[in-house]
């Protein structure tokens, strides 16, 4: 029988996953599909009993229901757990719902492919206090970074994220702004990533030359914050290397199978215009 996969989430038909899962599938001979589904907020129980009935082997989860799906599932991973929030299901053996989160991961799994992986001593700055910094900021916890701040424009979220995590100081945006030389490794989490220069969190002046920037958006493929970063000389990783690698863990989860995220990350760069 035939296996199928999907990504729910509203809006939709923005996502490349269907087009990554099915160049997969091609090249590793999976006879599957894969089927963006748009499902409203008031839909999403519905839809989850839909796609037991109709025999999805498991689907990906984006916004807004990352957090919402959770009492929907049977089962969650530990590290979907501690983040409190889903972007993979797996339909189990005996027909139950198992919620992972790849998403810290495949940040992290991206950065130490741009940078190496000696780097867990240096002093990095997650910028936001969102699901995507906390995700990203467990991740980077459980890899060895410990050496971490946790920069937000309300400083209780930031506080937050790091009781929760065990490590590293919360501060404010404008006090990252200007401690900026003190950092490494910037990870941009928040939606500045998607607008214009003058949203960003705060000015790069003070940024090191040889430090490492990284934003979580791979569309545009560089932010005005990356942009912003080349200028004063730092080292850039775009948001294409996290988005590719998290689906490969989900692949992984479904098909215990590791796919070719060389391939499909050269495959974005390009359509998004730029190189790796």
């Amino acid at each position: 029988m035939k296996k199928w996969f999907a990504v729910i989430g509203d809006p939709i038909k923005h996502s490349k996953s269907p087009e990554m899962h099915h160049f997969w599938y091609e090249d590793m001979g999976e006879d599957a599909a894969y089927v963006p589904i748009h499902v409203a907020p008031e839909q999403l129980g519905q839809a989850v009993q839909s796609m037991k009935l109709l025999g999805t082997s498991g689907w990906n989860v984006t916004i807004p229901h990352k957090e919402t799906i959770i009492p929907y599932l049977d089962e969650l991973d530990e590290q979907a757990k501690k983040m409190g929030a889903v972007n993979t299901v797996v339909r189990q053996a005996d027909g139950t719902l198992k919620g992972y989160n790849t998403d810290g991961l495949g940040f992290v799994r991206s950065l130490e492919e741009a940078i190496g992986s000696k780097q867990k001593a240096d002093r990095v700055l997650v910028i936001g206090a969102g699901g995507a910094a906390r995700g990203i900021a467990f991740a980077l916890q459980a890899s060895g970074y410990t050496n971490m701040t946790v920069a937000n424009r309300t400083v209780e979220k930031a506080e937050a994220i790091v009781s929760e995590i065990g490590t590293g100081d919360a501060i404010s945006l404008q006090q990252a702004g200007e401690r900026l030389a003190d950092y490494d490794i910037l990870v941009q989490t928040t939606s500045a990533g998607l607008n214009d220069a003058f949203s960003m969190p705060f000015p790069l002046t003070n940024l090191k030359a040889d430090a490492i920037v990284a934003d979580i958006v791979y569309n545009p493929l560089i932010t005005p914050f990356l942009a912003a970063a080349q200028q004063q000389g730092a080292r850039i990783v775009t948001g294409v290397g996290m988005f590719v690698h998290q689906g490969a863990i989900a692949y992984e989860h479904w098909l215990q199978k590791t796919p070719n995220t060389n391939a499909m990350i050269a495959r974005l760069m390009e359509q998004l215009g730029g190189t790796k």
